[in-house]
């Protein structure tokens, strides 16, 4: 896979350049390139306790972007999922540490360990107190004899870099440090293995399958389970760390695992917050990538109990923009909407047989949701399919409070429905033309005259005609038709659509931005829709 990286031999120093040139002299680095890639503060009071950290690099904005007043003293890094060399992690205490000693917080992988624990040793040959803490709040392998250390160490760096700020001794730092390794538990989920620069990417997990408990660097999880949405994925990777919640009021630090879309964090962030298989969970960090593994379309829950005293510490300010703050879970605020744009209700009336037709277009858009969603990925954005099923979903629902025995104001009240349910500009068209032909309609214009002149309505208002690649090629010939029956309208309907994909050249819509070689031989979503629509009717 094409990566925007130039040699990955070049790749870790070139990132750590490009974090300090936008660093504002905050930060600097030991002149070592390549072999010692040391992130260092550049306000740093050696009388206090220093806090090192680091490892394989892949996992940012870990731990570089946690390097600064408050948390980390200095970040380590080795190459991409690779541990840093022990001359590196010496170089970093030296830089750093002055009387008051310095805490290595290590995550628990074998390389990690020895490296980072003969560097400790050199450094105790030169005078300085070295503390050493391994994270291992990883609880995905049960059998495992020492569980991986994941995105709970971020909980460490700030419980441990806000006491060390404050002056707290070697002792005190440490032992705070080692008692959030004990209480934080965490488990990941991914949909997708990470791609590593320079190497093949592995395909492991199936389309439908997410992977449960993988490591940051695509360890192999626990298991293969059925990817079945936001909430299941979030229950399940919950209960599995409901036994090692603790007690009390606890955080989560929600974590990105590199590829997962802002969107979707935000929806994993409600359904946790909603979620009631752990109690207690008060405040959240996130969600944001703050430990990563590459690219990895996944995400780590990591929770914390707490006492008012940790609590402090990880509200405490930081002036590192990666770490997102702690806090506290609220319900969602809602205001009331503005004045003359409450829904209006019309006045329900009943049709069985209006309701069943009305059932039945609606049942053609989402049966076809995923065949215009593939067709509209040739001209726009691929969302055609899932706009229309939105938009007749909820016309569904909304078939009971609709005046089925008034066609005037049925067509009135589908408009408005349309305008508040169905998104982009579909939803704005598809509103103006029931509300034009409720219009029409109410001066006693036929079904047919009604109808046409909903489209002269959404031409004057889009602006599309007849050949710009739009439902219009579809609809105006269907309308022409209509009064012969469904048939010549579905025929005339089909015909249209199909001539969309001759039209290479698209003058309204996002098709109007698609090179002519996409848009060559697909029909135009829209038309396609309208074509479908008025089959279902013969």
């Amino acid at each position: 896979m094409a990566q925007f990286i130039n040699r990955k031999e070049d790749l870790v120093t070139e990132a750590i350049d490009g974090v300090l040139r936008g660093a504002n002299g905050r930060l600097a680095r030991l002149d070592g390139f390549p072999h010692i890639k040391v992130v260092v503060r550049t306000d740093w009071d050696k009388s206090k306790v220093a806090l090192v950290s680091g490892g394989g690099s892949g996992h940012e904005p870990a731990h570089v972007g946690y390097v600064g007043k408050g948390m980390l003293t200095a970040a380590v890094c080795g190459d991409v999922f690779a541990s840093p060399s022990v001359d590196a992690v010496l170089a970093g205490i030296l830089a750093v540490s002055g009387p008051a000693g310095c805490v290595l917080i290590v995550k628990n992988y074998t390389g990690d360990r020895l490296n980072f624990g003969l560097a400790a040793e050199r450094a105790r040959a030169y005078g300085i107190k070295v503390a050493m803490v391994i994270v291992d709040d990883d609880i995905a392998l049960p059998d495992l004899p020492q569980a991986r250390g994941v995105a709970g160490t971020l909980f460490v760096h700030k419980i441990a870099g806000a006491l060390a700020e404050s002056g707290a001794d070697l002792e005190t730092v440490c032992t705070a440090a080692k008692q959030v390794v004990s209480d934080v538990s965490s488990i990941g989920m991914s949909l997708d293995t990470c791609t590593v620069p320079g190497s093949p990417k592995e395909a492991r997990i199936a389309v439908g399958k997410a992977e449960l408990g993988l490591g940051i660097h695509g360890e192999s999880g626990i298991e293969l389970v059925d990817f079945e949405g936001a909430k299941i994925a979030m229950a399940l990777v919950l209960e599995r760390l409901k036994p090692h919640a603790g007690q009390g009021s606890k955080v989560v630090l929600l974590n990105n695992l590199g590829g997962a879309t802002p969107l979707e964090m935000a929806v994993l962030a409600e359904e946790m917050a909603k979620s009631s298989v752990i109690d207690d969970i008060q405040y959240l960090v996130g969600p944001a990538p703050m430990m990563t593994s590459l690219d990895m379309r996944g995400f780590s829950v990591s929770i914390l109990p707490v006492q008012p005293r940790e609590l402090t510490l990880l509200q405490s300010e930081v002036p590192m923009l990666d770490w997102p703050g702690c806090i506290a879970l609220s319900a969602p605020g809602i205001v009331p909407i503005p004045d003359g744009l409450t829904p209006i209700k019309p006045i329900p009336s009943e049709d069985p047989k209006v309701a069943e037709f009305i059932a039945n277009c609606c049942d053609v858009f989402l049966g076809a949701e995923a065949e215009l969603n593939a067709l509209d990925a040739q001209s726009g954005d691929g969302d055609t399919g899932s706009t229309l099923a939105g938009a007749s979903r909820a016309l569904k629902a909304a078939i009971p409070q609709l005046p089925l025995a008034d066609s005037t104001q049925l067509y009135r009240a589908i408009g408005l429905e349309l305008s508040q349910t169905m998104g982009g500009s579909s939803g704005v068209l598809l509103a103006i033309f029931f509300s034009a032909v409720g219009d029409a309609a109410s001066s006693g214009l036929p079904n047919v005259e009604a109808l046409k002149a909903g489209l002269a309505r959404v031409q004057e208002v889009g602006g599309a005609a007849l050949g710009d690649r739009t439902m219009i090629d579809s609809l105006a010939p269907a309308l022409d038709a209509l009064p012969d029956g469904f048939n010549a309208a579905a025929k005339s309907a089909r015909a249209g659509a199909e001539h969309t994909a001759n039209i290479v050249k698209a003058k309204a819509g996002r098709a109007s931005y698609i090179s002519e070689d996409r848009l060559s031989g697909h029909n135009d979503p829209g038309a396609e829709a309208v074509a479908l629509l008025f089959e279902s009717l013969t």
